[in-house]
This record gives C-alpha cells, structure tokens and sequence, in this order.
C-alpha cells in the first residue's frame, strides 16, 4: 500500500518516505513522513486505511 500525500512546497501529490501514524488531539490517525525532496507531508487517514498502514509498518 503506497501512501501519498499533497505537498505545499512542491504543489503535487507525493510518495511519503517514512511513514509514522500518529494520532491527533481529537483522536483521528494521520500519517506523517517526508517527500522524496525532503520536505515534511502529512494526511489525514481513515480507519480503514489507518489499520490497514499499521499492519504494513508494523
């Protein structure tokens, strides 16, 4: 499962590297990483898609 994520700085949807889920104040799961630029990307994940990432991370 590849993730992808809007990158402000290069305006394009972009691979993330590294991905990490972390969880939100309100309780949501996002995952946040780096572009293949460098630049840090974050998204917003469903529940689906954020039990389906935490099984292929680990």
């Amino acid at each position: 499962m590849e993730i992808t994520a809007y990158s402000v700085k290069e305006k394009a949807n972009v691979p993330v590297q590294n991905p990490e889920i972390v969880t939100l104040k309100n309780g949501r799961k996002a995952v946040q990483g780096t572009s293949p630029a460098g630049n840090k990307v974050f998204r917003i994940l469903s529940n689906a898609d954020a039990e389906a990432l935490a099984k292929e991370i680990g």
